[in-house]
């Protein structure tokens, strides 16, 4: 059989191969493609904010914040902070851009009915060609003080463009270390939530014989977070990443933190099953803030 269009003439053998071609393009797209078109079928808003040495993709999702600003009601958002992504191909070979395929901090937020914010890290999202980008930033430079600071400094700009009175910080994995970080050094925060947070990086890097990520910050050696930060750190019963254990130790000497040790969970798998438990709690933590 022959397909006509024209002047053209398009065999079935042919046709196949332009549908198969489509396709592997439509399977080859970037992370960055793919998570903006999630983001967008979402309803989220895109931006690029500039940070203090980096410019940060974020995602935001109002639910609602316009309501609150109109009646003066306490306006709180959630900051969602995804983990580490792909830093490294091998141990020995960097990748070229570290933004995760299946970010698990997105498909959260996308469950949340709050308003809420997802702030890219420096680098991440199709940031990786900034002048100021370098593979030391989504490795060993990770939770480096250039990266926190810079973190700080577009969510501030965040925080004044939508009269944000109040924070929860959510992260996964190294997400959690920079929440910790992060919460030190803005005043509006109040409750940090983690999700198998790597919240002691030198007992992490040595439990897994990494190189030590000496260019960054621990939050297990920084002071206690304020009192009036109430913290929640989720961790699975099987996580081989960061095992229950260590992160009880890594939290030991902060006074408002609580543990919750969730069967049938690992580092990765399994918290967009919970997810709407946690926001459960959230909430009821929230009462303590209005």
């Amino acid at each position: 059989m022959v397909f006509l269009s024209g002047d053209y003439s398009v065999t079935r053998s042919q046709c196949v191969s332009v549908v198969l071609l489509a396709l592997l393009s439509s399977a080859c797209t970037t992370p960055t493609v793919r998570n903006n078109a999630f983001a967008a079928a979402n309803g989220f808003t895109r931006q690029v904010v500039p940070g203090a040495d980096f410019s940060h993709l974020v995602y935001i999702a109002e639910n609602g914040a316009k309501n609150r600003t109109e009646t003066r009601e306490d306006n709180l958002w959630h900051i969602y902070i995804e983990g580490d992504g792909v830093p490294w191909v091998r141990r020995q070979i960097i990748a070229t851009d570290p933004t995760p395929s299946e970010p698990l901090m997105l498909q959260l937020m996308a469950q949340d009915s709050h308003p809420a914010i997802y702030l890219g890290r420096p680098c991440y999202f199709g940031m990786a060609r900034d002048s100021a980008c370098n593979p030391w930033v989504w490795t060993h430079g990770r939770y480096s003080e250039q990266v926190v600071e810079s973190m700080r400094t577009a969510l501030a700009t965040l925080i004044n463009a939508n009269a944000i009175t109040s924070l929860v910080l959510i992260g996964h994995s190294g997400g959690g270390t920079l929440a910790m970080l992060l919460a030190e050094r803005i005043p509006r925060v109040r409750l940090v939530v983690t999700l198998a947070g790597n919240l002691d990086i030198d007992a992490w890097t040595a439990r897994h014989g990494y190189t030590a990520l000496e260019h960054s910050l621990n939050p297990a050696h920084r002071p206690p977070l304020p009192r009036y930060i109430d913290q929640l750190h989720y961790v699975g019963k099987n996580d081989k990443n960061v095992p229950p254990e260590m992160l009880k130790t890594a939290v030991k000497q902060q006074k408002t933190a609580r543990i919750f040790v969730l069967d049938g969970l690992g580092h990765q798998q399994g918290w967009d099953h919970y997810w709407t438990k946690v926001l459960q709690t959230i909430n009821f933590s929230e009462r303590n803030y209005e």
